[in-house]
């Protein structure tokens, strides 16, 4: 496991958990507003360049997501490995609650409509049985062929992504302090379950 950092304390810490640490990123890719793609381009060029190491799939793992288990991350590889898929992608259902075609998008004058059809809200589907599930990434697992960060047109994802289903549990992505709570809770039914 590589670890990109721009901090040298992180760098260090990570060390002493068995991490490597090759380099230390450059200041202009550890910005709030950067994306991944010129991170990553610039990890695997890195390791290509000094270390002479050109892997076959990369896999990003954030650490918002603490919850992540190795079996995720072992189940995510087999699928790769077994797809004719050019990305795996980490999804968890969308609760009802947030349903795409529930949502909501309101103009200018507070008018509510459908947020992804622009319909009057009485067109919506109004049983929550009848809905489609829909999925959400879930920013647990990132998991790529190396040759798409240096495509004409280069991506995290290509022109097909397998979902890799985890449960919501599994799921919390650490964004805000409220996320912390969801995380604890997850943490205290798995402390029970083993129980």
């Amino acid at each position: 496991m590589v670890l990109s950092t721009d901090d040298p304390a992180i760098a260090e810490v990570a060390r002493g958990l068995g991490c490597e640490v090759p380099f230390l990123r450059p200041s202009e890719l550890a910005r709030d507003d950067t994306p991944h793609l010129p991170v990553m381009q610039h990890a695997v060029g890195w390791l290509a360049e000094h270390d002479q190491y050109r892997p076959d799939l990369v896999m990003i793992l954030q650490p918002t997501s603490p919850l992540r288990r190795p079996h995720h991350i072992r189940e995510a590889v087999a699928l790769m490995l077994t797809s004719p898929a050019d990305s795996v992608v980490s999804v968890s259902v969308v609760p009802v609650h947030y349903h795409p075609l529930r949502t909501l998008a309101i103009d200018a004058t507070g008018e509510a409509r459908l947020f992804v059809t622009g319909d009057l809200i009485r067109t919506r589907i109004n049983r929550r049985q009848d809905l489609p599930e829909a999925w959400v990434m879930n920013g647990a697992i990132y998991l790529f062929r190396t040759s798409l960060l240096f495509d004409a047109e280069p991506s995290l994802y290509g022109t097909s992504s397998a979902a890799y289903v985890m449960s919501p549990p599994d799921s919390v992505s650490l964004d805000d302090l409220h996320d912390w709570d969801d995380a604890e809770r997850a943490l205290d039914q798995r402390a029970r379950s083993r129980e």
